[in-house]
């Protein structure tokens, strides 16, 4: 079984965020940082910016917390965000390493 990870994404002004799920944060982060899909909406709102993520033994629990985040409105992502990360700085300098 194969881990997972729940992510949320913004661009400069934190004006748009952007939640996912992947099997492999690193990765999947360095591709909206590249722009590796030109016509994805991160590409678009120039979402490059790691702002939250949080870690699942398996890709079945992730996906089932990407659905329950994603139906939620934004003032719950905004909590969620600022719990761990109050200062919206890019995670990326914490993950690159792994």
């Amino acid at each position: 079984m194969k881990g997972g990870f729940v992510y949320i994404m913004t661009n400069k002004n934190n004006a748009v965020l952007y939640t996912g799920v992947t099997s492999d944060l690193q990765t999947r982060v360095m591709q909206h940082k590249n722009e590796r899909y030109p016509q994805s909406f991160t590409a678009k709102y120039k979402c490059y910016k790691l702002l939250y993520f949080e870690v699942f033994d398996d890709i079945e629990s992730a996906i089932a917390r990407e659905k329950y985040i994603k139906g939620k409105k934004r003032i719950f992502k905004l909590e969620l965000i600022t719990s761990v990360n109050p200062g919206f700085n890019d995670l990326w300098k914490l993950i690159k390493n792994w």
